[in-house]
């Protein structure tokens, strides 16, 4: 994918953090597997919220008409770390767990869908294809460094 744009590479990772929750579902009744599940869609969305931060966030917030869209995004963000904070928490697959993930989940799906619906788009109707490109080069560069630092956090 050395031509794909920045969303192109924002939207492959939302698919595999929607994989991730639906192998999650999936895996309720093997703890086990639950708990490495979780594990690695923490890392992975922690990861991807900084490298996307980092890159067409930090493009948008530059752009008077792209800077509210990434500032409710940036709180979005802030508000699912919140809720990984308050699982760690609790204790793993309880019923509390359960109830906050169930919330977690929630959100962070309403947050994907509502960047790839109206943020997007509305991005890319500011941004260049070049710049599109620029920024998708940056967060390829930027994520393994976030997913190592994630993978320390733990």
């Amino acid at each position: 994918m050395a031509d794909a744009s920045i969303f192109d590479r924002l939207k492959q990772d939302h698919d595999a953090h929607r994989q991730l929750f639906d192998k999650m579902s999936d895996a309720k009744d093997d703890p086990d597997r639950l708990e490495k599940l979780f594990e690695q869609f923490k890392v992975e969305a922690t990861a991807h919220a900084a490298a996307e931060e980092e890159t067409l966030y930090a493009t948008m917030l530059a752009r008077p008409d792209l800077r509210e869209d990434a500032q409710q995004s940036v709180s979005e963000h802030k508000e699912i770390d919140d809720y990984l904070e308050e699982l760690e928490g609790v204790a793993f697959n309880g019923e509390e767990w359960n109830r906050i993930f169930a919330r977690l989940k929630k959100r962070y799906l309403h947050h994907i869908d509502e960047e790839e619906e109206e943020m997007f788009p509305d991005a890319a109707r500011e941004l260049t294809a070049e710049e599109e490109q620029e920024l998708a080069t940056q967060f390829a560069r930027r994520k393994p460094a976030e997913l190592q630092r994630a993978e320390g956090d733990d």
